[in-house]
C-alpha cells in the first residue's frame, strides 16, 4: 500500500488517504472513500486540483470491499448490511429478533490482524432497526490472505450470527398459590407486563389454580393444549428442587426437565422444562420486581424458537450478575 498525490481526474477509482473538508469545516469525503467520477466533479467544484490517495498492492483489497465481503457471510436471518464511513459495515436487524452469536467463532475472527467484529451479547433481544454488529477493517486495505482466513472460518463453522425473528409470540401464564388461586395473579400480573410487552405478544393466555400437584398438572395441561410459544409459571412459593409441587406437576404433564438452577442473580432457582418443543419456565422471585432478571435472558431465544440447553444456560454465568 502506497500513498501518493494525484490530480483529481487521475484519482478516480483510488482510495482517499486523508479526509477532505470544505472551508466551512464540514467533512466532504471520508478517509478510505473510493473516489468516483462524481466525486472528482465535486472536488473540482470545491477548487481542489490534487488529492492524497492510496494505491493498493496486488495482495490487498480495499477496506470497503473487505468489510462488505466478510459481513455478507457473517449472518443469516432478519438482518441487513449497511456500509458506513471508515471501513465499517453495520449489521442491522430488520425486525424484532433474538441474536444468537457463536462466541468461539467471534473470538477466532477477532484474532486476525485486519478485521474485527463487535456484536451485541449472545441471545440478545433486538428491535427492528437496531444495530446488532459492526465489522471494521484496518485502515485503507486488508491483506487478501487475512480476508480469506475469515471467509474460511465462516465456511467451516457456519454464520457468526443467526438473527431469529420474534413475531407476536403466544405466551401462556399459570399463576399458583398454596391457598388462594387468585392471590399470585393479583400480586404478579402487573409485574409480568414489563418483560412481556416488549415482545408485542398476541393476547396472553392466563389461568390460576391452587398449588396442588393434581390441579397444577391439569391446568398446565390445558395451557399446553393451546400450543403457546412458551408457558411461564408464576408461583408464590420457592422450590427447593424439581421434586417440589411445580416440578412434579411439569413432569406429570409430560414435560422433560432441562435444567434446575441458573448462574443468574436474580433468578438462580430457575426450573426449565420442555413439553415437546414448548418451553415451560418457573422462575421464583422474578415476578415480584420489574428489575432485570433471568426471564430477560431466557425469553428472547425461547420466543424465537431456539431450544435453550442446559449448556446454554451454564454460559449465562458470564454477565449473569444482574442485581447490583
Amino acid at each position: 500500500m502506497k500513498a501518493r498525490v494525484l490530480a483529481v481526474n487521475d484519482s478516480i477509482g483510488r482510495v482517499l488517504s486523508t479526509p477532505i473538508f470544505r472551508l466551512s469545516g464540514k467533512k466532504l469525503l471520508a478517509k478510505g472513500h473510493i473516489l468516483s467520477e462524481d466525486d472528482a466533479i465535486l472536488l473540482q467544484s470545491e477548487g481542489l486540483e490534487q488529492v492524497w490517495v492510496t494505491e493498493l498492492d496486488d495482495h490487498e483489497v480495499s477496506e470497503e470491499d473487505a468489510v462488505l465481503t466478510a459481513s455478507s457471510s457473517m449472518a443469516v436471518g432478519s438482518v441487513e448490511i449497511r456500509l458506513a464511513a471508515g471501513g465499517r459495515a453495520n449489521m442491522v436487524a430488520t425486525e424484532n429478533c433474538c441474536v444468537v452469536v457463536d462466541d468461539e467463532l467471534l473470538r477466532q475472527i477477532n484474532s486476525t490482524s485486519s478485521l474485527v467484529v463487535a456484536t451485541v451479547a449472545n441471545f440478545s433481544h433486538a428491535k427492528a432497526g437496531q444495530r446488532i454488529a459492526v465489522v471494521k477493517s484496518a485502515p485503507f486495505a486488508v491483506a487478501k490472505d487475512q480476508l480469506s482466513r475469515v471467509l474460511t472460518l465462516l465456511e467451516e463453522r457456519g454464520p457468526l450470527m443467526k438473527v431469529r425473528p420474534i413475531r407476536k409470540p403466544r405466551i401462556a401464564l399459570l399463576y399458583t398459590d398454596p391457598l388462594q388461586p387468585s392471590r399470585a395473579r393479583i400480586h404478579f400480573e402487573h409485574v409480568m407486563r414489563h418483560p412481556l410487552e416488549q415482545y408485542d405478544p398476541t393476547p396472553t393466555i392466563a389461568l390460576s389454580c391452587v398449588e396442588d400437584e393434581a390441579k397444577v398438572t391439569n391446568t398446565l395441561t390445558q395451557l399446553l393444549r393451546a400450543n403457546p410459544d412458551a408457558v411461564i409459571i408464576a408461583s408464590t412459593t420457592t422450590p427447593a428442587n424439581p421434586d417440589d409441587v411445580v416440578g412434579r406437576s411439569m413432569q406429570q404433564a409430560g414435560c422433560i426437565i432441562e435444567r434446575f438452577l441458573a448462574p443468574v442473580e436474580p433468578g438462580n432457582l430457575l426450573l426449565l422444562a420442555y413439553k415437546d418443543e414448548i418451553p415451560v419456565i418457573s422462575a421464583p422471585g422474578c415476578y415480584r420486581s420489574a428489575k432485570k432478571n433471568v426471564l430477560d435472558l431466557l425469553l428472547p431465544p425461547l420466543l424465537s424458537g431456539y431450544r435453550l440447553s442446559g449448556e446454554d444456560l451454564a454460559s449465562f454465568g458470564n454477565g449473569g450478575l444482574l442485581a447490583q
